[in-house]
């Protein structure tokens, strides 16, 4: 039974600042708590269970904050679990649904904690609890930021390829200077990294169905690996038109898509061809494999999203997903790649063998999510500390 929750606020290694269509991805200050990520600690039957999200909000499309995260599970959520079996991830879910709607990152970490729980008890990876391990060495693609000029964006990618092995990167799109300035990017990046490199678009709901036409058409003609949101997220009939459009060149809805029923209504209007997963935007490992279900049932493939900046266990829910999902089904690579050590270290698993190695990584084999917390370092990088039990 699940007795205790603990809930920290940690720090970062650097802060992370990124441009996209509506504004900033930024993980703030060293001293602030938003934009920080949120660990939890779950204790049940003998075992630790932990889960690590970071909220990204200030953003455009996910309501929760590092505060609100907190606050519901200290509040609602984490009350409500005690006394639970571990095992008892259907009831878990009911609670969360009948105490408290939405809060997908909250729900989400207590979700992947638990499941570390039941991993580490039954002494196997996380992955046989989900479908096995299907796709032991995953690929990883590399999100590129806007930026004023076309040379950052070619540095970035550049890097991506020639120093980390990347073969899919996705370039952020729709620049307040027009579709024309997004058109002049993704042709330098592409003439730096070559032809053998899928590039993706994503200009988060940033342009106009009328924008998305007309630079789609044009970019399709430098190799376009696929589109990503290109328009508001509730314009089902709009995602539909941008698709007979594309070409055969896959759409894919991620400010689109945050519950079961959206994938439903998305996949009933043929609005796209893949849905893109984040574990912290659907609420966790448990909504995220129902959702790859509606997808399996409408021919629609998956894809693996969410940067996971400098955080082991947050990279690794993402990876024993990924890992449990046959090739087939799965479209481009999986995002979490800041979370791998490689640009700045996790501050409180700072050293692991789950790190990137030619474009790629291979899943954790340990129990749970097979990633060990430096319990030294956590303390001293505890912004904020809660406990439920």
């Amino acid at each position: 039974m699940i007795d205790r929750i603990e809930i920290f606020v940690t720090a970062l290694s650097a802060r992370v600042q990124r441009v996209f269509s509506s504004g900033s991805y930024d993980t703030g200050p060293a001293e602030r708590l938003l934009g920080k990520p949120v660990l939890v600690k779950v204790y049940a039957d003998g075992v630790v269970g932990c889960g690590q999200i970071r909220p990204i909000s200030p953003g455009h499309f996910v309501a929760d904050t590092t505060q609100s995260v907190v606050a519901a599970i200290k509040e609602i959520y984490g009350p409500a679990l005690l006394g639970k079996s571990m095992f008892d991830i259907e009831g878990i879910n009911e609670t969360f649904d009948l105490r408290l709607a939405g809060n997908p990152a909250a729900r989400a970490v207590l979700d992947i904690a638990v499941r570390d729980a039941m991993g580490k008890a039954l002494k196997t990876p996380l992955y046989n609890l989900i479908g096995g391990c299907c796709q032991p060495r995953i690929p990883l693609e590399w999100s590129v930021s806007m930026a004023d000029e076309a040379a950052t964006m070619v540095a970035e990618a550049k890097r991506a390829v020639d120093e980390f092995g990347i073969r899919v990167l996705c370039l952020k799109m729709a620049d307040r200077r027009g579709w024309r300035r997004d058109l002049a990017n993704f042709e330098a990046v592409r003439k730096a990294v070559g032809n053998d490199v899928m590039i993706g678009i994503d200009p988060n709901t940033g342009w106009t169905l009328a924008d998305a036409l007309s630079a789609i058409h044009e970019i399709r003609k430098m190799g376009l690996g696929y589109i990503e949101q290109p328009i508001e997220r509730r314009d089902l009939k709009g995602m539909a038109e941008i698709r007979r459009a594309a070409g055969g060149v896959p759409v894919m809805a991620d400010e689109g898509i945050f519950t079961l029923q959206d994938a439903y209504a998305l996949a009933q209007a043929h609005a796209c061809d893949a849905f893109c997963i984040k574990l912290y935007k659907l609420g966790g490992i448990t909504a995220a494999k129902k959702i790859a279900a509606v997808a399996e049932a409408a021919n629609i493939q998956i894809n693996c999203g969410g940067l996971a900046v400098q955080s082991q266990l947050e990279a690794a829910a993402g990876a024993h997903f990924y890992a449990s999902t046959p090739a087939p089904r799965m479209m481009g690579a999986a995002e979490f790649v800041l979370g791998l050590n490689a640009t700045a270290k996790d501050p409180i698993c700072p050293e692991s063998d789950f790190v990137l190695r030619d474009g790629h990584v291979d899943v954790p084999r340990g129990p749970g999510l097979g990633i060990t917390i430096d319990e030294a370092l956590l303390k001293k990088n505890t912004l904020l500390q809660e406990r439920v039990g």
